[in-house]
């Protein structure tokens, strides 16, 4: 029997409503069905615990059951889902209100800056057409969510955007309510967390829907968004078209090819990705063409159509001697029909039922998406000489887009490894030769000598039947899987090998001589190339200063210019590069880590431009401010000129994926900042317009200062244990949330701490330190030794694109971080000289860095920043009662120890500790979810 909810929302509650709107006005409605549900399944004294009631308010913080932590989890992700959507009705009323290019990042808003500086319609389309975004999709351990419960939520989100129908009757409004309520019963009667360790199939199945249910159909409102913004700029939209000049999106993946530190990814699993990949593709494609056979339902006999039409429909016929008679004969008198038929039996699958079951090469099928592709284009040519533009421009044109997206691949897999991995391969493969040298205990320039005479052939060090071991045999055995994939299939699957932590040029050419292994080193005309490009990651401060000499001699080798020659004929070569923005940041703070990339990225540019190859930046960006997040329309314009160079690749990690692509309109708009933003900052800051940033000297300058405050932190001897024990890294470290080990090699230090974790943790206990300490002290040194410069930064951070993205993201970090709950956790420090000493200069950087931004920005952030802020005071309210409840959860399992009394073995568990970590997890994915970040 349903149950009128006595929910009344807190005055903080309707303070945020009044002040902010339609989001939070949902939110109450959520919470008032979630109570109704509670109350009608008996749980009435759990709905009497929801957070931002007015029953609450006055209440002194207790520690939460592990019903109520997940409660308060799932509140929060109502919270999040509510304002999600309040922020897409919000840009639809900006929209209807100044017009499309009043959204900041929009084409339109892109559009409208290209005009002002001068550029003609030709430059743009022309560069249009030239632009890429390739969002790579990982799986690190940063997604608090199981991934039913990422399906429950988008279900619920659905849901909720159909009360946004004001044709409803109170009938239907009433069966959404009802829908609402059993959407929230499963989420409530899902479980939260991960009970069990998720494998790397648990993250493929995660990360493959998103591939083929979310991304293929954002193309279609991006483009429509294009051509109207296009439309209203006064140009034509019709050239767009036929000069096929749209944005590229392509998509990558990391999951089955990343190696770096997770021993779970083996060779067999990198095979079985690239084929469930391919057939996927198959899948989502055959599915647009399912979809365009039913639309373009158009009376046309063959003969009626234009001969070199006719000719193709005949030739496709005769290649399929089984099937192209079944093919043919179902439309009869519908010859477009009939040629898309045609085209689904040639796709290289086998369908069972109607549905495409298990990849299957045969005579007559298409091998590659460019030979669909060719054909697709040649219908698209008659319908158009029919007079069908509108089909030709809409209906066919989106199931082309969808295959130039995905192609016969799905998503490109790249193949990640340490360096020093690479090291140990062919220290053992060298051993299995009978050869007496140690690569690892050479120098660089016995490194470099050794790999030159070896790179003069092409003679492995091992055979078909040589016994292999450790890592040699883990990475010569993936080299295999690859190399046998691109035999077959070619290697549009796949991306680069990526070798992290490269630290010299010979941690790069390394690669080729592994590659030889595998027979992806050959040879041609020109000399030794690679089948596939080698791609460096440059990811500490050290890295970064030395990258421009490292990829220099990377770029002159002969195999590099062979490889870039075989690879990118008769156009400009491209190299990629990644730069790592979670490792800098954990090496020197957030300016140092900042300005480190910048300088990068612009001097690498500009070693790429003297040598006629066009660098294209690969940004290993997290979900963390730390870690290189932000808007993606503010972050483009803050890197340097020339960087961008058509071309964006970042990766998109954890629960970022499911923030920006869970729905299909916030997904569309975030990729459309990306599309948008790189065409525009392509044509603004050409390569030529490559100059050092007219205010590095200042920027060097906080840079250098914030990481001696930082340094002198971190470096401390009593460091380590303070930051064990003040936040909750060792429940972290434990956590079920993803495949990967939180650590490279399992020891205890922060340097071989993953830079997730340590973030997670710092965001836990509200320090958020990672994100602005040393930020303070360099500013106020600053203000005393250089007013004018201080004077003059108070001007950039409005005016200069870096200055103003690089500080307004520490100002958000600042405005999370919660100094008296902070305070709470350093009391579990045991010692308390250490908790006094190292508290007190985090604190004292705190209020330093809170007054020195106050000063620069000359206002507060309430003021600068309502929505924002408000919505902090909001969750601020709720939390309160999480933090108490992980607290008093980390003193306790904490002093339990590891076994349970008794145990005379020391080898059984404890249970009660292990239920305590239970319920400690609750608590940590309730306030990820609060705080919508882990790392």
């Amino acid at each position: 029997m349903e149950k009128a909810s006595p929910f009344t929302a807190s005055p903080q509650l309707q303070k945020t409503s009044h002040t902010l709107g339609k989001a939070y006005q949902d939110l109450c409605f959520l919470l008032t069905c979630f109570d109704e549900l509670l109350r009608e399944s008996g749980a009435d004294a759990l709905a009497q615990q929801l957070p931002w009631q007015a029953a609450r308010t006055s209440e002194a913080p207790l520690p939460l059951s592990d019903a109520a932590l997940q409660l308060y989890s799932i509140c929060f992700h109502l919270l999040n889902m509510a304002e999600i959507n309040g922020a897409i009705q919000a840009r639809r009323r900006h929209t209807d209100e100044a017009g499309a290019a009043s959204i900041n990042g929009s084409w339109s808003y892109n559009l409208r800056r290209l005009q002002t500086a001068g550029l003609d319609e030709d430059s743009l389309r022309a560069q249009l057409k030239q632009t890429v975004v390739e969002p790579v999709l990982t799986a690190h351990p940063t997604e608090a969510k199981r991934a039913t419960m990422l399906e429950h939520h988008r279900n619920l989100y659905l849901l909720l955007v159909q009360r946004e129908n004001s044709m409803y009757s109170a009938l239907e409004r009433d069966f959404n309510r009802s829908d609402i309520k059993q959407a929230l019963d499963r989420i409530w009667r899902t479980g939260e967390i991960f009970t069990e360790k998720p494998d790397v199939n648990d993250e493929l199945r995660n990360i493959m829907h998103y591939l083929t249910n979310v991304f293929p159909d954002l193309l279609a409102v991006i483009d429509r968004n294009l051509l109207a913004a296009w439309k209203a700029a006064g140009f034509d939209p019709l050239k767009l078209h036929a000069e096929q000049a749209f944005p590229q999106l392509r998509l990558g993946n990391w999951v089955g090819g990343d190696r770096d530190g997770h021993p779970f990814v083996s060779a067999a699993f990198t095979a079985q990705t690239l084929r469930d990949f391919r057939l996927h593709a198959i899948i989502v494609i055959r599915r647009a063409l399912v979809d365009l056979v039913k639309r373009i339902s158009f009376s046309a006999e063959p003969e009626q159509t234009p001969a070199w039409f006719r000719q193709r429909l005949l030739a496709m016929r005769q290649s399929l001697p089984r099937t192209g008679e079944e093919a043919f004969d179902r439309n009869r008198g519908e010859a477009y029909r009939q040629f898309v038929n045609l085209c689904l039996h040639k796709l290289p699958v086998k369908v069972v039922r109607g549905h495409a079951t298990s990849l299957r090469d045969f005579d007559g099928c298409y091998h590659t998406a460019e030979e669909l592709l060719a054909d697709l284009r040649l219908l698209q040519r008659a319908l158009q000489a029919a007079g069908a533009d509108r089909a030709a421009h809409h209906d066919l044109h989106e199931a082309m887009r969808i295959v130039e997206c995905f192609g016969f691949h799905l998503a490109r897999i790249d193949i990640r490894q340490n360096s020093a991995f690479h090291e140990r391969a062919i220290d053992q493969l060298l051993s299995e030769a009978g050869q007496p040298q140690r690569y690892s205990q050479m120098t660089e320039a016995e490194r470099l000598a050794f790999l030159e005479e070896e790179l003069q052939g092409l003679r492995p060090f091992s055979g078909a039947t040589t016994a292999l071991h450790g890592e040699s045999e883990a990475l010569v055995d993936c080299y295999r899987a690859v190399a046998a994939h691109m035999t077959t299939y070619g290697g549009a699957g796949l991306g680069g090998l990526i070798v992290s932590m490269t630290r010299a040029t010979s941690d790069l050419l390394a690669v080729y001589l592994l590659a030889r292994e595998a027979g992806l080193l050959y040879r041609n005309a020109d000399g030794l190339c690679c089948k596939l490009p080698v791609v460096p990651l440059f990811e500490t401060i050290e890295d970064l200063e030395l990258a421009p000499a490292v990829l220099a001699a990377f770029l002159d080798h002969p195999i590099t210019r062979n490889t870039h020659r075989a690879l990118f004929p008769n156009r400009t070569p491209e190299q990629m590069v990644m730069i790592g923005y979670s490792d800098s940041n954990k090496d020197g703070g957030i300016l140092a880590s900042q300005w480190s990339l910048h300088k990068a990225q612009r001097v690498l540019s500009d070693i790429g431009h003297a040598r006629g190859c066009q660098l294209v930046f690969f940004h290993g960006k997290g979900g963390s401010i730390s870690r290189g997040a932000g808007p993606a329309h503010h972050f483009l314009r803050a890197l340097p000129p020339g960087s961008v160079g058509s071309y964006l690749r970042l990766t998109e990690q954890g629960e970022t994926i499911a923030q920006k692509y869970a729905n299909r309109l916030n997904a569309a708009f975030n990729l459309e900042l990306m599309m948008a933003g790189t065409w525009a900052e392509t044509l603004l800051n050409r390569p030529q317009n490559s100059a050092v940033h007219p205010q590095s000297a200042l920027f060097e300058r906080l840079a250098r200062s914030s990481r001696h405050a930082y340094e002198a932190l971190v470096q401390d001897p009593g460091f380590v244990p303070f930051f064990r024990q003040a936040s909750p890294i060792d429940a972290i470290e434990q956590s079920k949330i993803g495949s990967r080990p939180s650590r490279r090699t399992g020891q205890a230090s922060v340097s071989d701490l993953r830079a997730i974790p340590w973030v997670f943790s710092w965001s836990q206990n509200r320090f958020n330190l990672t994100a602005w300490y040393g930020v303070g002290s360099a500013l106020e040194v600053l203000a005393q030794e250089a007013p004018d410069q201080w004077a003059q930064l108070q001007q950039l951070v409005w005016e200069d694109a870096l200055f103003k993205y690089v500080f307004t993201n520490i100002d958000t970090a600042l405005a999370a971080t919660n100094e008296g709950i902070a305070r709470a956790y350093t009391e579990l420090v045991d010692d308390e000289a250490l908790r006094a000493r190292l508290g007190g200069l985090i604190f004292d950087e705190l209020a330093r860095t809170r007054t020195q931004l106050a000063r620069m920005f000359g206002s507060d952030f309430a003021t600068r920043r309502p929505n924002h802020y408000h919505s902090n005071l909001l969750r601020e309210e709720a939390l309160l009662s999480l933090h108490h409840s992980q607290l008093a959860l980390l003193r306790q399992w904490r002093a339990l120890p590891e076994t349970a009394a008794g145990d005379a073995t020391g080898v059984g568990s404890n249970p009660r500790k292990e239920e305590l970590l239970r319920s400690l997890l609750l608590s940590v994915n309730a306030i990820a979810g609060a705080l919508r970040t882990t790392g």
